[in-house]
C-alpha cells in the first residue's frame, strides 16, 4: 500500500471513529442515566428486589406517561452486588464510564462508605435514603452525599422519643432497660454511640447485642435478653435477621409488642415469614405502605398495564420496600426537574443534579401533585442539611397489614446537630477538606 493510500485509509478510519463518537454522544444527548448497584439474590434479596423494583417502576412511569423529564428520557443499567462491598465498587468502576449519570443509589451502607471519596472526585451525587454515614448530613463537608429522609442518629432519636411517648414522657424513661439487637455490619454498628449518649441523657440503661451476618441464628442473643428482662428491644436488623428475631423472641417468651423495629426492619418481608410471632410488632417508617396512592395506581395501570413492571409478584406493589423505591424515584426525578429549571431542559451533569438535590423541596401541595400525598411527610434539603427534616412515623403489624400508630415525630436536632458537625469537621480535617460557607462553594 502506497503512502497516500495508507493516509487515506487512516483518515477514513478517523472519520468513522469521529462519526461513531458523535453517534454515541447523540444517542445519550437526551438521556439521564442511573447506574443501579442492585442486589436481587442472597439474604437481602427481598429488600433489593422491592426497592430497586419500585425505583425502576417510577422511572418507567415517568418515561411512559410523561415522555421523560421535559423530554429527557431516564435510562438505567443494573449491576448485581449481592450487597457485597467489593462487587459494589466493581459495578461503580464499570458503570461510571457511562455518560449522563444522575446519581448513585446503592442501598448499602458498606458500599456507600466505599464510594464517598470516589463520587466526590467524580462530582456525582450519592443518595443513601434512610441510611448511610450519619455525618454526611452535613453538606458543608460532604458536598456530594445525601442521606435523604433520615440518618441513623435521627432515626435513633425518633425511636427513643416514641418509646418516651408510650411511657408518658421523656422523664419516664429513667430506670428503663432497653436492649438494642443490631446487625453485625457497619450499618448495624452505626448507632452504638448515640444509644449510649441518649441513655445517659434520659437515665435508661442500654445493652447492645450483635447478631452476626446474616442473622439466621439468634438463640444465644435472645437467651441473654430473657435474662436481662428489658422493657423494650430495639431491632436494628436487615434481611433474614428480622423474621428470625421475631420467631426466636416468641420462643423465648418476649412479647412482640415490646419490640421496636428500625427502618430496615419495617417491611412485609420482615413480618410475613414470622407468622403469628410478628403480630403486635411495631417499626419506624419514613414511607407509608399501601397501593391506594395515585402514583401507585398510575404505576399499576400505566407501567404494569403495558407489561413493563419490574416486580415479579404484583402483590408486592404498595409494600414498604416497593413504596420506598418509588419514593426514591420521586426524589431523584424532582431533583432533576429542579436542576433543569436552572440549567436547561437537557441531560445534566452530576454536579448540576447535586445542585438540584440541594434545592429539593417537596411540601404537601407538591406531594399531592405527584400523586404521593400521605405516602411520606415532606422533604426540605439545603446546601448544609443533606437529609431534610428527619420526621418519622411508627406502624404496627396487625397480622395482615401495617397500621400507622403515631403522628410524625421529629428528632432532637438540638442534640444531634452538634454531634454531626463535630464528626464531619474531624473528617474534613483528616481529609484536608475546606468547609463550605454557602451554597455556591
Amino acid at each position: 500500500m502506497s503512502l497516500l493510500s495508507r493516509f487515506r485509509t487512516a483518515a477514513l478510519a478517523a472519520t468513522f471513529a469521529t462519526l461513531s463518537l458523535a453517534g454515541l454522544q447523540a444517542a445519550h444527548a437526551d438521556e439521564q442515566f442511573f447506574p443501579l448497584q442492585s442486589y436481587r439474590v442472597g439474604p437481602y434479596a427481598a429488600g433489593g428486589t422491592g426497592f430497586f423494583g419500585g425505583f425502576i417502576d417510577y422511572l418507567n412511569l415517568v418515561n411512559t406517561r410523561d415522555g421523560g423529564v421535559n423530554g429527557v428520557k431516564l435510562t438505567w443499567e443494573e449491576g448485581e452486588t449481592q450487597y457485597e462491598v467489593e462487587r459494589g465498587v466493581e459495578v461503580y468502576e464499570r458503570l461510571k464510564k457511562h455518560p449522563g449519570i444522575a446519581t448513585w443509589n446503592p442501598l448499602s451502607v458498606g458500599i456507600a462508605y466505599a464510594l464517598i471519596d470516589r463520587v466526590t472526585a467524580d462530582k456525582v451525587p450519592l443518595l443513601t435514603i434512610n441510611h448511610g454515614r450519619t455525618d454526611t448530613t452535613d453538606g458543608r463537608v460532604f458536598k456530594y452525599i445525601f442521606p435523604l429522609l433520615l440518618n441513623p442518629y435521627s432515626e435513633t432519636s425518633g425511636i427513643v422519643n416514641y418509646i418516651a411517648s408510650k411511657e408518658g414522657g421523656p422523664d419516664k424513661l429513667k430506670g428503663k432497660k432497653i436492649v438494642v439487637l443490631y446487625h453485625g455490619s457497619p450499618y448495624g454498628k452505626e448507632t452504638i454511640p448515640i444509644y449510649e449518649l441518649l441513655a445517659k441523657k434520659y437515665g435508661f440503661t442500654v445493652q447492645q447485642i450483635e447478631v452476626p451476618h446474616p442473622g439466621n441464628e439468634q438463640q444465644s442473643q435472645w437467651l441473654t435478653i430473657r435474662r436481662v428482662k428489658p422493657d423494650y428491644v430495639v431491632l436494628r436488623g436487615w434481611g433474614v435477621m428480622n423474621p428470625v428475631a421475631l420467631k426466636t423472641a416468641q420462643k423465648t417468651g418476649f412479647p412482640a409488642s415490646k419490640i421496636i423495629g428500625n427502618v430496615w426492619s419495617n417491611s412485609e418481608e420482615d413480618v410475613l415469614p414470622a407468622g403469628d410471632a410478628a403480630k403486635g410488632y411495631t417499626a419506624i417508617t419514613t414511607v407509608a405502605a399501601g397501593s391506594q396512592y395515585p402514583v401507585l395506581q398510575d404505576i399499576t395501570k400505566v407501567v404494569y398495564g403495558a407489561g413493563k413492571g419490574n416486580l415479579q409478584d404484583q402483590k408486592r406493589i404498595g409494600s414498604v420496600y416497593h413504596n420506598l423505591g418509588v419514593l426514591n424515584g420521586i426524589l431523584n426525578v424532582e431533583a432533576i426537574r429542579i436542576a433543569q429549571a436552572k440549567f436547561g431542559k437537557r441531560t445534566l451533569t452530576g454536579d448540576e443534579v447535586r445542585w438540584g438535590l440541594e434545592h429539593l423541596k417537596i411540601d404537601e401541595a407538591r406531594a399531592a401533585a405527584l400523586g404521593a400525598k400521605g405516602l411520606f411527610h415532606s422533604i426540605n434539603v439545603t446546601w448544609d442539611n443533606h437529609e431534610g427534616d428527619g420526621r418519622v412515623a411508627f406502624q404496627q403489624w396487625d397480622g395482615k397489614q401495617w397500621k400507622v400508630v403515631s403522628d410524625w415525630i421529629a428528632p432532637d436536632w438540638k442534640l444531634l446537630r452538634p454531634i454531626i458537625e463535630k464528626s464531619s469537621e474531624a473528617y474534613a480535617k483528616e481529609k484536608g477538606i475546606k468547609l463550605r460557607t454557602g451554597p455556591n462553594d
